[in-house]
């Protein structure tokens, strides 16, 4: 957008030339940021309705119930995803399926920087920004595009309850809002073009640091993703031999596929916290982790069968514990690549601070993935998120540290050899 070009950009033109601003990044900012809030929440709510009336379908061929019923589940299932817990048959279920969540994120993610790019021609450009001059577009589109979105929640909310269900309308308004200002604000900044202005005025250190953290945070994901994967699949056969108990046609395994799914997010939290130390929880007094397996009745699950057998561990189960270490001081020699350094005190403290921040990330993400699933004893259920998140601070703290030092090590080594002439015998 020329309005928020730098001002070093536009003076490299031979002449003033006067660009009429494009109305495409002018639309109404009330109207496009609101519509655009509710269009973010309604996008995945449908989603999920359609999801249910398909599902309605393939389990009975509608024999049973409404569509109506089908569509109040499938509402339930979204504010399900926006914490909103519900009671069936008076159990509570209280864990959140992460993975629709991280479709609602998603959808919010793609809508905001729409929204951003549609209102980024309101305001002033980037030089009267430079200056001083306060910019009110995005706090304004952020307001407006919140109350969007929490608009469609409320009526959801107000349409789907019932005295049986109970979803609580309080934590659907919060997940709602944290949505909004946690994924929809970053993105309508970034689309709207002032994030690039605002992230120029910030230290490279922190920029620095927050790469770091970002990457430590994607790789320790994607190898506790790997870990549920093989776990999941060298028992394949006993995730068949639980489908086939259930006595469950195509369209009850396909939805059954579709659940597992839905919760993908959550096992990997799961997979992450054992691979920390801790463990989790599958029901009450139980322990699933490196050094000790402690398991109860289980319900028939697939991804349950991922699970290791009762009884002692391996000895090399315990070394599972190294690899948060490691992960984190590649991911950390790896991000410092990208933005190096010859300062031994920097090196260390981007290391160590990025792995100490993705520490808490980690321990809140664990906190989100449990909760009650059904009654008795499986009312816990869940990483043991506090003990995760002190086991995660010291191990990426440790990774991030030791990765810091080590690639300034290397640079500030290819920095003396670059610095040495070369004889020409």
């Amino acid at each position: 957008m020329t309005s928020l070009q730098p001002r070093s950009a536009r003076a490299r033109t031979s002449a003033p030339v006067a660009v009429e601003p494009d109305p495409r990044h002018r639309r109404p900012l009330v109207l496009a940021t609101t519509l655009g809030g509710a269009f973010a929440a309604g996008s995945t709510l449908l989603v999920c309705l359609a999801l249910a009336v398909v599902g309605w379908f393939l389990t009975d061929a509608g024999a049973h119930g409404t569509p109506s019923d089908a569509l109040q589940v499938g509402a339930l299932g979204w504010l399900m995803a926006h914490g909103a817990g519900v009671r069936i048959d008076g159990v509570a279920v209280t864990a959140v399926p992460l993975g629709l969540t991280a479709l609602a994120a998603w959808a919010t993610w793609r809508v905001g920087h729409r929204v951003g790019e549609s209102v980024s021609g309101h305001g002033p450009d980037a030089d009267r920004i430079g200056d001083g001059e306060r910019d009110w577009t995005v706090p304004t589109a952020v307001s407006l595009f919140t109350t969007g979105y929490v608009v469609v929640a409320v009526v959801t909310t107000s349409l789907a309850a019932t005295a049986e269900t109970a979803p609580s309308g309080g934590r659907v308004l919060g997940w709602s809002l944290a949505l909004c200002l946690l994924v929809g604000a970053p993105a309508i900044a970034i689309g709207a073009g002032r994030a690039a202005i605002w992230a120029s005025l910030v230290p490279e250190s922190v920029r620095a640091t927050a790469l770091t953290c970002r990457r430590i945070l994607t790789s320790f994901a994607g190898v506790a993703a790997v870990v549920l994967l093989i776990a999941v699949a060298a028992d394949l056969g006993a995730a068949a031999t639980m489908v086939s108990r259930l006595h469950a046609d195509a369209g009850a395994t396909i939805m059954l596929v579709g659940l597992s799914l839905a919760v993908l997010p959550n096992a990997v939290a799961f997979s992450g916290s054992y691979l920390l130390g801790p463990g989790f929880a599958v029901g009450a007094n139980t322990l699933v982790a490196p050094t000790a397996v402690v398991l109860g009745p289980l319900p028939l699950f697939p991804l349950l069968a991922g699970l290791p057998d009762p009884g002692p561990t391996a000895a090399w189960t315990a070394w599972l514990m190294a690899l948060p270490v490691l992960v984190a001081a590649v991911a950390t020699a790896r991000s410092q690549r990208l933005r190096p350094t010859l300062r031994w005190d920097m090196g260390a403290l981007r290391g160590c601070v990025a792995g100490v921040v993705a520490g808490v990330v980690v321990g809140i993400v664990a906190g989100l993935a449990g909760g009650a699933v059904g009654p008795g004893r499986m009312r816990t259920v869940g990483p043991f998120a506090f003990d995760a998140m002190v086991h995660a601070i010291t191990a990426f703290g440790i990774g991030g540290l030791l990765g810091g030092l080590a690639m300034t090590w290397w640079q500030r080594r290819a920095a003396r050899r670059a610095a040495v002439p070369v004889s020409p015998h």
